[in-house]
């Protein structure tokens, strides 16, 4: 399992909190009620997760509202993470290549 910092992006016109992934970034919007912005992500992280397990880590200076509401979902995210890892790890859908980031050594199956 590899770990990614999570941060939140304060801004005057919309906050956001940002998930660094294995080669990408994903942001989900703090400001908006946009149900299609998390879909949109969630199915990014899924996709992601094909190069391996992560877990995000919240990094952040000021202990807010927006502080409290990120990292209870970064803990939920990263419960739901494992669950699903396991099912594609389960269905053999993770990618056979070496894990990025990751010291571990991938497990072989022939």
């Amino acid at each position: 399992m590899v770990t990614k910092k999570a941060t939140i992006k304060r801004q005057t016109d919309q906050s956001k909190l940002v998930l660094e992934g294995h080669s990408e970034n994903f942001e989900i919007i703090l400001t908006e009620d946009n149900p299609n912005n998390i879909k949109s992500v969630f199915n990014a992280i899924l996709k992601d997760l094909k190069r391996g397990l992560i877990q995000f880590e919240l990094t952040d200076e000021k202990e807010d509202m927006y502080y409290h509401i990120c990292s209870e979902y970064v803990k939920q995210l990263n419960a739901e993470m494992v669950v699903i890892y396991e099912e594609l790890e389960k269905f053999e859908l993770v990618e056979a290549s070496e894990q990025v980031g990751n010291d571990a050594p991938v497990d072989s199956k022939e």
